[in-house]
Order: structure tokens, then C-alpha cells, then sequence
């Protein structure tokens, strides 16, 4: 399903420098991947689908939480960066689907990177 965004993604030199670190993969391994994923939607939820952001493009921190490191790779980190590369307007609030897909391409990474 999300084949044809990775293949964009990798042609990013910015996209493709985020990796997993080690902390960051012994992190998923003691909460689980459906932890990662209850953090990935309350992320995705609150920083990211409504459709006023006023620090929009500074509230996805470069570390410190793997969702945070793979929303970067995935360029799910701002409303800019949702336009540009999934094509979800800026300005309105996200529907439930889209975060959905925005939810499950973060897992998508993170999972590869295990």
C-alpha cells in the first residue's frame, strides 16, 4: 500500500538520513509496536490533523521518541510537509482516514527498520 511514497522518500537525501537507532529500537521492543502505534495516533492526532497549527514545522522534534524519527522519514511531521508529499491540504482538519494512513505509514517505516 505504500510502496509508491517510499519509493518517492528515498529519493529525498533529507528523508533517507533517518534511521532507527539502537535506544530507539530497544524502546519498541520493551512497549511493543502497539504502544508505538497508540503514540503514533495520539501524535498524529493532537500535533498534526487539526487544521490550525500555529509552531506548524517546529512541532515534531528531530528525536527522542521513534515515532518522532520515523514521522520525519515518512514526511508526516508538519501540515507542510503533508501537503507537499501526500497531498492532504493545508488548513483543514484531517479527516479520520487520512490520519489513519499517515498512522499506518509511520508503522509501516518503523516496522521495516526492526
Amino acid at each position: 500500500m505504500y510502496e509508491q511514497i517510499f519509493t518517492k522518500l528515498e529519493k529525498s537525501d533529507f528523508r533517507r538520513k533517518f534511521k532507527l537507532k539502537d535506544t530507539d529500537k530497544k524502546y519498541i521492543e520493551e512497549k511493543g509496536l502497539d504502544v508505538i502505534k497508540s503514540h503514533a495516533q495520539d501524535f498524529i492526532k493532537k500535533r498534526i490533523a487539526p487544521a490550525d497549527i500555529k509552531n506548524d514545522g517546529k512541532q515534531t522534534p528531530m528525536k527522542g521518541h521513534p515515532v518522532f524519527i520515523a514521522q520525519h522519514a515518512t514526511a508526516t511531521c508538519c501540515r507542510g510537509c503533508i501537503n507537499k508529499w501526500h497531498k492532504f491540504p493545508k488548513g483543514v482538519k484531517l479527516t479520520q482516514t487520512q490520519q489513519d494512513y499517515l498512522v499506518g505509514l509511520i508503522m509501516c517505516w518503523i516496522e521495516k527498520q526492526l
